[in-house]
This record gives structure tokens, sequence and C-alpha cells, in this order.
């Protein structure tokens, strides 16, 4: 699994500075999260193909987080995409983006599916045999959602010294990673627990986009390997926080402490601050394996 960051600061853009977006590769997936402004040229800095995105998960309405989406959308009909293109986000998000299509007479020569959300309660939103995403719902001046990703249990691994040992034929090394007990060259059935070991375990990640400071989200992410979540704010601007709904690093601090994750990230940092290192130290407070996304970072989780 891995996570690049495209952009993770507040509000308005500058030359070096990009809004929300970021790409998490999972099981074959690539998932792109959230599209703020500028979101197709740092997809080109980070020389991720455009045609394997498939999937967009857009948080909420606010520009910072969903501007550079009809840019996107229209750069992969000039590119002559064919494949799908399928688009999770708010209730509203597809007359937002229609309109600038069809005003721009530009609509897709790809099938181009909205998803609109507007639940309260997280819910399922894709599901295949790799991988599952739900909604988390946050608390924000608008409608908002985090995405958690988790991926499912992967095959048994096989213990190639044990199976050969116990006379089972290649033909049946499929079935064994699958799980099943399976006959050897005598007929006798070997178990499945004697030539194959547990899986890795499943990775997750929960993506924690704009929000106010929001316990009831820690039971939808306990346990996740590694959260990314917003933190606009240091402890001196607190204050801030009710009005504008949004966090502080003390506060993504707790909530990754009390959901038991393994990593936190932090991001959307406001432009009022120069030196980010101060939101690892008042987030390591309260949780102490914290990291700083940063424009063109990767993450291999």
């Amino acid at each position: 699994m891995t996570l690049t960051i495209l952009g993770c600061h507040s509000a308005t853009p500058r030359v070096d500075q990009n809004p929300t977006a970021q790409v998490l590769e999972m099981r074959g997936h690539l998932f792109l999260v959230d599209c703020g402004e500028g979101t197709q040229i740092a997809l080109r800095k980070n020389k991720v193909k455009f045609s394997r995105i498939k999937h967009i998960f857009i948080s909420h309405l606010h520009g910072d987080h969903f501007y550079g989406l009809v840019g996107l959308v229209s750069t992969f009909r000039l590119l002559g995409r064919e494949t799908e293109l399928h688009v999770y986000g708010p209730k509203g998000i597809k007359d937002a983006i229609t309109l600038q299509l069809k005003l721009g007479s530009s609509w897709t020569n790809y099938p181009l599916l909205f998803h609109e959300l507007d639940g309260k309660d997280p819910e399922l939103i894709f599901e295949d045999e790799q991988v599952s995403i739900s909604t988390i719902p946050l608390r924000h001046r608008v409608y908002t959602n985090g995405f958690l990703f988790r991926e499912k249990p992967g095959e048994r691994k096989l213990n190639l010294k044990a199976a050969v040992a116990a006379k089972i034929d290649q033909g049946y090394f499929s079935k064994l990673k699958q799980g099943y007990d399976v006959p050897n060259r005598d007929g006798t059935i070997i178990s499945n627990s004697l030539v194959t070991k547990d899986p890795d375990p499943p990775k997750s990640y929960a993506f924690c986009s704009d929000t106010a400071f929001e316990p009831s989200i820690v039971p939808h992410i306990k346990g996740t390997g590694v959260l990314y979540h917003e933190a606009t704010f240091l402890e001196k601007h607190v204050h801030l926080c009710e009005e504008t709904k949004h966090s502080t690093a003390a506060q993504a601090g707790q909530i990754a402490a009390m959901a038991q994750a393994g990593m936190l990230i932090l991001g959307h940092y406001s432009g009022r601050y120069a030196n980010f290192e101060d939101f690892r130290k008042e987030a390591q407070l309260h949780f102490e394996n914290v990291a700083l996304a940063e424009d063109g970072k990767q993450f291999k989780l």
C-alpha cells in the first residue's frame, strides 16, 4: 500500500503549496482522494498514470478539495479515455461538474458515473474481492465524509518445503492458498494448516478530511493501520476551531490515540504557520507515531 501526497495545504494554493489531493495505491487499485486545484499537474509531477485512476473520492464541496476535478475530467476526455470513471462525493457534485461540461460543450466521450452521498452514518460505497471502502461521517461547515479503505484478507502463504514433503502435487497449490485441505499422491487428505502459513494482516487507511474534533468517529476507525487527519491549527489558535469546524494537531493526536491507530499523518496546514514541525510536536503530546504530509511525499505503508 502506497500513499502519495499531491497536496496537503488548506485554502488558497501557493507556488509551492497545493490544496488537498492524494493517491492511494492498494491491491492493484489507484484511488484519487480529493482533487483540489492543480491536482492534474501534481499527478504529472509525481508520474501517476491517468489511465489507472478509475475511482475518485471527494470529501466535501469546498473548493480546495474539488476545484481540480472538472479539469481532470476534461483532460481525460482530451486524452481519448474510454474507461469508466466513478466519482463518489456529496449530493450536488454531479450538478457542479456536469454544468461546467455542458456550458463548455465538452461532454466526456467515456462513461462518467456519479455516486452521490448524503447519509449521516457510515456506509459501504465500494467493494470488490480485494478491498472495501466506507464513509466516515465528519463534522464540518458543509456535509463532509472521510473514507476508510480496507484490504480484504489475502491468500494463505504456501510452505513449499512442507508441501513437497507431504507429497502434494503442484496442481493443488492454488487450492492450498485458498485455504482448502487437499489429497496427496497417496490419497491422504493433508490439512491446510500443515503446509501453509497465515497471510499478511490486511492493511487499512482512514482519510479524515476537514472536520472539527469529533470523537464519535473513533469506533468507525478503531485499529486502523494509518490515519490521515487534518490539522489546520496549532493549540494557540484553538479558539478558531469551533468557528471554522477544523482541528488542531493536538486534537488529531487525541483521535489517533483513542482509535489506537498504527500511524498518524497530519495535513491541511493553515498558511499562517511557517514551521510545520510544531504540528508534529503538539500531536506527539498525545500520540507518538506522527508523520507530516508534504506535497510530493510518498509513504510506503
